[in-house]
């Protein structure tokens, strides 16, 4: 019997990349912006234009994490059709999410004992959560079991490889990941973070650069220096509402690595969106460590 893969969109999975899988589910997660309290869908893709409209005008956004109650009742109502459940989170150094699964899976078991549902913790964000569900699904196409993806989920989650940029560092600053004078002269000197999220799911600097095209060459760079294997590699590149940059990014990386399996776009939702910022750059792909 199959079984069903589920995530959230902290994923920041595109609908299209939604739309081509059977037995694939995303959870809603809540944000809210200028006061206002919306939950984000993959479906309501179309409106990130708007969010990213409200962001460069400068309205505050902040997240939450997925509630149990949501996660409770698609894991609930899947059990009951007989079906078994792979929960792939966003990373548990950045949110609650995985631990509401796992309270949603303790209550779902409470009442359907034989329900055999398996969170595993991504340690990753955006498009980086989505590179594992893609090997998830992969790995069920292959006939893979629930019990045995989700342990190669937890071996090789640490290989997932995860670099980014942002174009203003004032959205780092409001979420604590730089401080007020380094956002300041950053921004005066035209200084690009490069970031990573590390082996506890967590996002930190690595490196600078200055100047928005330095910065993408940069990404570029990381991908060609830890990617393994060269040939036949995917690559997941998120961005904040700059596809242009996206693109230019992707002619890098096909001039520099033949035979490239593919490249799949997402544009990052309101959950990472908040804390990045419109301009955020993000490539996902897998190394022999992060």
């Amino acid at each position: 019997m199959s079984y069903w893969i589920v995530t959230d969109v902290g994923s920041d999975m595109s609908l299209d990349f939604y739309k081509r899988f059977d037995k694939l589910k995303v959870l809603p997660m809540p944000y809210r912006i200028d006061g206002v309290e919306k939950q984000y869908h993959v479906e309501d893709e179309s409106t990130l234009k708007e969010f990213y409209a409200d962001l460069r005008a400068e309205k505050v956004a902040t997240t939450a994490q997925v509630t149990v109650d949501a996660a409770h009742e698609l894991f609930g109502e899947l059990a009951k059709q007989g079906e078994q459940v792979l929960y792939i989170g966003l990373s548990g150094g950045l949110s609650g999410t995985v631990q509401s699964a796992l309270t949603a899976k303790d209550l779902v078991l409470e009442k359907q004992p034989d329900a055999r549902i398996e969170v595993v913790d991504s340690l990753l964000a955006s498009a980086g959560e989505a590179l594992l569900v893609w090997y998830a699904l992969k790995n069920r196409e292959k006939g893979m079991s629930l019990e045995d993806n989700a342990k190669w989920l937890l071996d090789n989650r640490q290989r997932v490889n995860s670099w980014f940029t942002v174009d203003d560092l004032n959205f780092l600053f409001r979420g604590g990941r730089v401080s007020r004078t380094t956002a300041l002269l950053g921004s005066m000197m035209r200084i690009k973070p490069i970031m990573h999220v590390n082996e506890e799911g967590k996002l930190i600097p690595k490196d600078k650069t200055t100047g928005r095209k330095r910065a993408l060459k940069a990404l570029a760079d990381k991908v060609v220096e830890r990617s393994n294997p060269k040939e036949g590699q995917m690559v997941f590149i998120s961005h904040g509402d700059c596809r242009e940059d996206a693109d230019y990014l992707a002619s890098l990386l096909n001039e520099s690595i033949k035979d490239l399996a593919g490249i799949e776009f997402f544009t990052l939702g309101t959950i990472i969106g908040a804390h990045a910022g419109p301009g955020t750059m993000a490539v996902f792909f897998m190394g022999d460590n992060r």
